[in-house]
C-alpha cells in the first residue's frame, strides 16, 4: 500500500506541476457533474480538475474514497485530451461498481481519454445541437483490487445533447471493457446517463462575472460478474439506477461543483452491500491563451 501511495502521489504531483507550469490566459465548457456531456476546451486551451469522489455502501463494506487530478488540453476547438491519476483515501472492500464520473476514472489508475465533438449545429439563438466522443484507456497503479490482479482496462463513451443560455439537455452511453490478468478480471461494466441543466435568469451572466448552474442527473450502471482464475465470483455485479442533483458555479478562470446521487433501484448478483449514496466534489482552473476568455453555455 505504502509503494501504491507514493506512486499516486508521484503522479499527481507531476499532473500538478504540469498545470501549474502552463500560462492562464480560447473559450471552454463545463458540464455536469456524474453524467455524460458534449461541450471540448476549444484549441488551445487546458484546465486542471481536483476531484473528491465517495462510494458509500451499506454494512461494513466500502466502495472507496478518492481524490483525483486531471489536467486537459483542447488540440482544436473540437478535439481535446485529458490524462488523469488518484490519491487512494479509502480502499475498497469489493469489487468496483460502475463509474463515478464520466470525464474520470473512479479507481486506482492513470486514464487518458481523447474527446472529440464531431457534430456541431446551432438551433436559434444562442442554441447548439451537439454530440461528442470519447475514447482512451487506464493503467492500473496496483496489482490487486479487493483480491483481484488488475489489468489494463479499454474505455468509450459518446454522448448528444442540447445547450442553450438557459437550459441543458444531455443522453450519454459508456463502456468500460477491463483486461485479464493470470485469470483474475474485474467486471465490464455499461453505463447510459441523462442530464437536465437550468441556468436561473439571475446568475445568466457573462465572464468574468459568477454563472450558477443547476443539473438533475441520472445514472444506469449494469457491471458484469467479476472472475477469478477463469472462474466467476458470484458475489459481484448487477445493476443500480441511481439519481441525484448537482450545481456548477463558475467565476472567471474557476469552477466548483458538487453533487450526490442516490440509488432508485438495486438488482445486486448474490449477497452484496447495497449503496447509500455516491458523492462528488470538483474544482477546475481554467488556462486561456491569447484574448479570448470565458465559459461556454
Amino acid at each position: 500500500m505504502m509503494e501504491v501511495a507514493v506512486r499516486t502521489r508521484t503522479v499527481g504531483a507531476a499532473i500538478l506541476l504540469i498545470a501549474l507550469a502552463s500560462s492562464p490566459a480560447g473559450a471552454s465548457g463545463h458540464g455536469p457533474l456524474f453524467g455524460a456531456a458534449t461541450p471540448t476546451l476549444g484549441k488551445g486551451g487546458w484546465q486542471f480538475d481536483e476531484a473528491w469522489m465517495v462510494q458509500s455502501m451499506k454494512g461494513d463494506a466500502s466502495g472507496g474514497q478518492v481524490l483525483r487530478s486531471m489536467i486537459g488540453v483542447g488540440i482544436t476547438e473540437r478535439v481535446q485530451v485529458s490524462i488523469s491519476a488518484p490519491v487512494p483515501l479509502v480502499d475498497p472492500t469489493m469489487p468496483p461498481f460502475g463509474r463515478m464520473m464520466s470525464s474520470m476514472s473512479f479507481g486506482h489508475d492513470m486514464e487518458i481519454l481523447g474527446g472529440w465533438r464531431f457534430q456541431s449545429r446551432p438551433v436559434g439563438v444562442g442554441a447548439r445541437l451537439e454530440s461528442t466522443v470519447f475514447a482512451g484507456g487506464s493503467v492500473p497503479l496496483t496489482s490487486t483490487v479487493a483480491g483481484l490482479k488488475t489489468a489494463p482496462a479499454a474505455y468509450v463513451a459518446v454522448t448528444t445533447g442540447y445547450a442553450s443560455r438557459s437550459q441543458y439537455v444531455w443522453v450519454g452511453v459508456s463502456h468500460n471493457q477491463a483486461g485479464t490478468t493470470d485469470g483474475d478480471r474485474l467486471g465490464q461494466t455499461t453505463t447510459v446517463t441523462a442530464v437536465y441543466g437550468y441556468r436561473p435568469p439571475q446568475w445568466r451572466l457573462d465572464y468574468p462575472k459568477p454563472d450558477l448552474r443547476f443539473f438533475v442527473e441520472a445514472t444506469s450502471d449494469s457491471t458484469s460478474h467479476a472472475q477469478r482464475a477463469n472462474a466467476t465470483v458470484p458475489d459481484t455485479g448487477g445493476y443500480v439506477a441511481l439519481v441525484g442533483p448537482s450545481m456548477l458555479l463558475l467565476y472567471k478562470a474557476y469552477a466548483l461543483e458538487a453533487g450526490i446521487q442516490f440509488p432508485l433501484y438495486e438488482r445486486l448478483n448474490g449477497a452484496q452491500s447495497s449503496e447509500r449514496f455516491r458523492l462528488g466534489v470538483n474544482f477546475t482552473y481554467f488556462f486561456w491563451p491569447g484574448a479570448v476568455k470565458g465559459h461556454r453555455p
